[in-house]
């Protein structure tokens, strides 16, 4: 971390103990200061009291797990942009698209290496700021308008709640309608370079975007990627 630069906050949520103590030695001597919570319950707590510039969860937690925490923190407005990455199994393929769908940022495969989980958050926290300008905040195309602020989509006239990635996949696309953008540079921009997820994750995004705005809007171009058009 550079000198004279706040350190970061980082809640931690795990139900295993050890994973609690690992995480937070690691994270320490990187600079960042630390809380932790053993459950979802306590992590809404510990989050409007303590205010942290991230979250790194356990999906598979008792009471409530971090699926549901998660949901719980994007509908608060302060939690909206507040980087969250998980923990989980090396093969919970079904667990991780659905942390994302959510509106996780990236996941962190148990067992976990020191290396990669300082590289995933500081590549989560550089993220964290990107100003947009003010006329940058709107994109309307016929019927449909994309409003940034409020990570709302209006589909004549009647508004569509998104999940986090797929409002954020639908702004790449309609940010420039006609261009094809291929699968890497969605994975580079909606989740960055440093962030490894699953093949079928962007096609999950694609579909459920497709049901809750018709087929219409994005067009799949077969071996390269998606483009948005109408």
């Amino acid at each position: 971390m550079k000198e004279n630069q706040p350190a970061k906050k980082i809640l931690i949520v795990d139900d295993e103990p050890d994973i609690l103590e690992f995480l937070q030695y690691n994270l320490r001597k990187e600079g960042y200061v630390v809380v932790t919570a053993y459950d979802g319950k306590q992590a809404l707590e510990l989050a409007e009291r303590e205010k942290p510039d991230l979250i790194v969860m356990d999906i598979m937690m008792p009471e409530l797990d971090g699926v549901e925490t998660c949901r719980m923190l994007r509908e608060k407005k302060e939690f909206e942009h507040v980087p969250i990455a998980f923990l989980t199994a090396r093969d919970e393929d079904f667990s991780q698209i659905t942390a994302l769908d959510v509106g996780g940022d990236d996941y962190i495969t148990k067992p976990i290496k020191p290396r990669v989980l300082t590289s995933r958050i500081n590549a989560l926290l550089r993220r964290v700021n990107r100003d947009v300008p003010e006329e940058d905040n709107s994109i309307q195309v016929h019927d449909l308008v994309i409003d940034r602020l409020r990570m709302l989509v209006f589909r004549a006239g009647e508004p569509i709640e998104l999940p986090k990635k797929e409002f954020e996949i639908i702004w790449l696309l309609a940010s420039k309608p006609g261009r094809v953008f291929t699968r890497e540079e969605i994975f580079d921009k909606i989740w960055g370079s440093d962030v490894i997820v699953g093949n079928r994750t962007i096609d999950v995004h694609i579909r459920k975007l497709r049901e809750r705005l018709g087929e219409q809007y994005i067009k799949t171009m077969k071996g390269i990627g998606y483009k948005f058009e109408f």
